[in-house]
């Protein structure tokens, strides 16, 4: 009989990893540099979305296409050093999930938001790369979320039809982006927040064991 091939599709940044704090820090400490200052909940209102969408936001006029480039790069290094330095692991269930589907053959693939560089660091500091059979970041789409482009490329990244894939996100955009690509999504509600998914839990180490099959059966 042939295989029929299901894929799940990951967001990153608060679903697979708690990075809010490291990302805080480095765009605090970069628009600092600029004069600029950010408060907190600026910031987190900002979560998830593109640097361009986020620089735009913040900047308004002053934010043209070399300000936005300079300022994201130096933003994600400064990222990106912090993760390195400091280390980072995966939020709870999500390790035991990762390995569980793996030996059940589902391909999985990460679908974020975040530069490649972002997430190869993630996956170094992890050494997580080899779990995952695709990924997709900023540098692949022309869209963010709650657009479908980045989950209809990742889809297509491990040869899985879009109806045959299941997001897993923490966000509101992308919970929105899972449906309008014609997927089902698992959401993670951190501090109880509301999220339109299909199924939505606190952490993933409360995900029903047959979640994923339920969801999306074999056959």
């Amino acid at each position: 009989m042939p295989v029929i091939l299901r894929a799940v599709l990951w967001d990153m940044d608060g679903t697979l990893i708690d990075s809010e704090e490291f990302h805080w820090l480095a765009w605090r400490d970069t628009l600092a540099d600029e004069k600029v200052a950010i408060t907190r909940e600026q910031f987190l209102a900002s979560f998830g979305q593109r640097n361009d969408a986020i620089i735009s936001a913040w900047l308004g006029a002053a934010a043209n296409a070399e300000t936005i480039e300079r300022l994201g790069n130096a933003k994600e290094e400064r990222y990106r050093a912090q993760v390195r330095r400091q280390g980072i692991s995966f939020l709870p269930g999500v390790a035991s999930w990762l390995e569980a589907l793996q030996r059940q053959r589902w391909r999985q693939a990460i679908a974020s938001a975040a530069p490649r560089a972002n997430v190869d660091a993630i996956l170094e500091v992890l050494s997580a790369s080899a779990v995952f059979d695709g990924i997709v970041s900023a540098e692949d789409v022309r869209r963010g979320k709650p657009d479908p482009e980045v989950f209809l490329a990742a889809a297509s990244r491990v040869g899985v039809p879009a109806e045959r894939c299941i997001v897993v996100e923490d966000a509101v955009a992308g919970v929105e982006g899972a449906h309008r690509a014609g997927m089902k999504c698992i959401g993670i509600s951190h501090n109880g927040k509301a999220l339109p998914a299909d199924v939505v839990v606190e952490s993933l180490d409360q995900l029903a064991a047959d979640a994923f099959e339920k969801l999306l059966p074999r056959g």
